[in-house]
């Protein structure tokens, strides 16, 4: 017999970032294991709807009520306390939490504050909450009010990949990321402007369209720093051609503030490519040291210092890639992805 849940998303499931390729890969993942789910939009805006947009929100989940299990990503659920409450009463609520919305990157100090007041309300009112990473898990609790006993933490699943092939020329930096300033792409090319007299050149693939500003300022700075020629930022493109680009990389580079787990970092592991990032968020849990090079989120100069020595030693790229193609070995599955969900759901049930 099928068993029924609904999956609630804000705006269209086919967005390219982590968040909505997780809800995907997941949902794929149920329907194979003979889960009927529902998928609901509850329109854009989110985090931040207007009034019509979140009272539409509220009126799709509550028409959506039965006695089977909601789940509703959090980039929306934080959003909607009121509505979280009541859903509560009628169907087990489960909250699915990539990244705290409080934690964004370039939030005043008074947005923070209420994002972190109406997803702490909104979470208390979750059955369960499903988290991405034991970093982001630990947060939860200290942070939101999350219980203990609310918690599952299921790590993103990763596609096995072939070794990357390489460039066979100056060294190919790859960077992947909707282009918002949490991604740090400003800060990867201020980094990369004190290599100028280093054989490389970067490729940027990411969403232009979530954040304008943020893509103007990487542009205007490729542009300042006489860049054109060396860093080809891309937008979003095919799934074929970023599985392209990934192989014919030489290493994979990501400035972020911080990641709810970094799935663009694991599927450079997949890749066996080395990787330097920071060590915002969960990032040192999803890259091992013998893979990579971390540096604090925001610091230019060690930026610039671990990605000078990836670009000029080529024995230590080749340590590097051998730690990643170790790490890729271990990594989850999202046939265990959608196991781990499967078991919580029934639970629910």
């Amino acid at each position: 017999m099928a068993k029924p849940i609904t999956w609630a998303i804000p705006g269209d499931l086919d967005t390219a970032t982590g968040g909505y390729a997780y809800d995907r890969r997941v949902i794929a993942e149920l329907q194979r294991l003979g889960w009927t789910v529902e998928v609901l939009s509850l329109g854009g805006g989110f985090p931040w709807p207007n009034e019509v947009q979140k009272a539409d929100a509220e009126a799709r989940l509550r028409a959506a009520a039965s006695d089977m299990p909601i789940v509703v990503d959090g980039l929306a659920f934080g959003a909607l306390p009121e509505v979280a409450a009541e859903l509560r009463r009628t169907r087990p609520l489960v909250a699915l939490v990539h990244h705290p919305l409080a934690l964004e990157t370039g939030l005043t100090e008074v947005q923070s504050q209420a994002l972190l007041a109406s997803e702490r309300s909104a979470l208390a009112a979750a059955r369960s909450v499903v988290t991405t990473s034991p970093w982001t898990a630990d947060l939860l609790v200290e942070r939101f009010g999350v219980t203990g006993d609310q918690l599952t933490v299921i790590l993103p699943g990763t596609d096995r990949r072939p070794p990357a092939r390489g460039s066979g020329g100056p060294v190919h930096l790859l960077s992947v990321g909707a282009m918002v300033p949490r991604k740090g792409f400003d800060l990867l090319v201020e980094a990369l402007s004190r290599l100028a007299d280093l054989p490389w050149r970067l490729t940027i693939v990411g969403d232009r369209g979530r954040d304008p500003d943020a893509a103007a300022r990487v542009d205007s700075l490729i542009a300042h720093h006489r860049l054109d020629g060396r860093i080809d930022v891309l937008g979003k493109v095919s799934p074929g051609r970023l599985t392209a680009l990934y192989d014919s990389a030489d290493a994979f580079v990501l400035a972020s503030e911080f990641e709810g787990y970094g799935m663009a970092f694991a599927e450079a592991l997949a890749h066996g490519l080395p990787v330097i990032g920071t060590t915002g968020g969960a990032i040192h849990q999803t890259v091992p040291a013998a893979a990579g090079r971390l540096v604090a989120p925001g610091d230019v100069a060690a930026l610039a210092a671990v990605l000078r020595r990836l670009v000029d030693d080529h024995d230590h790229r080749r340590a590097l890639a051998a730690g990643a193609r170790a790490a890729a070995a271990s990594l989850p599955s999202w046939a265990q992805a959608g196991e781990k969900f499967n078991d919580l759901l029934v639970l629910l049930i």
